[in-house]
């Protein structure tokens, strides 16, 4: 079991990956906290709110709201392709009766800012706890320069960041997590605490279309399948204009499948650097992932490759319930 907090900038990727952690048997979810990134932090908060409501929880993980501003660069949000509510504008629904289709869970916000969460619960379960990061990395960044060696007590950091031999979604060279705030990033690379990361040069082997979300949820009435389809229509339009095929990469959900289902990834050690003032290269993470070459300083374990189709068939039958 994997007792876990996830730190989160909900996004439907972010949503998706929620949504897998909490149908997890091997995972337990102690806590999550939000961050400015896809969206502004209230708006984050409201949408992980919202995808927790999907559930039928009679205990709700802890949740606290984190930071608004990255370390030193202006925010820079990602709402051109999650939709203005960051949810695929779901927030717009409502029912026949005037109430909102996706209500936001009944669920106390907790009085510690996201930083001061995450130090709390290191500190409940050291040496025990993954803190998963599916946004820009602020919250953790600051947690480490409030308390560095508290925080080396955490078992490990999983997140979803950076690239190496693709092209960045944001720039030419940069993953939007990193690239919002490389500075944090460059922190939590260099905190000493063990680090397994999935970038986009893994998460781009898995496509979920459109036509095989419609396959799976055809005939479905339940909430999570209408969810599902409404809230990845947005990403899916912006994916047929300017990637190239109806779909979505689910990028966030690898990090939960790594934890999960090891089996389906390949990762190699390697030493990754953050280049956090380029004027053309800010946000560029940078390593030699030759499998032959001998690395002596490590400072992060990088996914390179996935089973494609069977973690995308797992994902589909955990978050829908289907027979696993």
């Amino acid at each position: 079991m994997h007792r876990i907090l996830i730190d989160t900038d909900p996004g439907v990727d972010d949503a998706l990956a929620i949504l897998l952690a909490m149908k997890s048997p091997e995972i337990r979810v102690e806590a999550l906290t939000t961050v400015s990134g896809n969206v502004y932090v209230d708006q984050a908060t409201d949408n992980l709110l919202r995808i927790l409501g999907l559930l039928d929880l009679s205990e709700f993980p802890i949740v606290a709201k984190g930071e608004a501003q990255p370390l030193v660069k202006p925010l820079v949000k990602a709402e051109h392709v999650h939709g203005e509510d960051g949810l695929g504008n779901i927030s717009k629904l409502y029912m026949s009766d005037g109430n909102p289709r996706y209500p936001l869970a009944k669920c106390d916000i907790s009085q510690l800012s996201g930083v001061d969460l995450i130090l709390e619960m290191v500190d409940r379960y050291p040496d025990e706890l993954v803190l998963v990061a599916l946004g820009p990395l602020t919250n953790i960044s600051k947690a480490i320069q409030k308390d560095r060696e508290h925080m080396q007590k955490l078992k490990s950091i999983v997140l979803m960041g950076g690239v190496f031999s693709e092209y960045g979604n944001v720039t030419t060279t940069a993953e939007f997590n990193v690239f919002v705030d490389p500075h944090a990033a460059h922190d939590v690379f260099n905190s000493g605490v063990p680090v397994h990361i999935a970038p986009l040069d893994v998460t781009h082997q898995v496509a979920l279309t459109g036509e095989r979300l419609n396959t799976e949820v055809q005939g479905r009435t339940d909430i999570i399948s209408r969810f599902l389809k409404e809230s990845t229509q947005a990403c899916m339009e912006f994916y047929s204009e300017h990637v190239g095929f109806y779909g979505l990469h689910i990028h966030d959900a690898l990090p939960i499948g790594m934890l999960t289902h090891p089996h389906f990834f390949q990762s190699v050690e390697a030493y990754v650097q953050v280049e956090t003032e380029g004027n053309l290269t800010s946000g560029m993470t940078v390593a030699d992932l030759r499998r032959e070459r001998r690395i002596d300083n490590p400072n992060a374990s990088v996914c390179v490759e996935v089973d494609s189709d069977a973690f995308l068939n797992y994902f589909l039958n955990r978050i829908l319930h289907k027979q696993i």
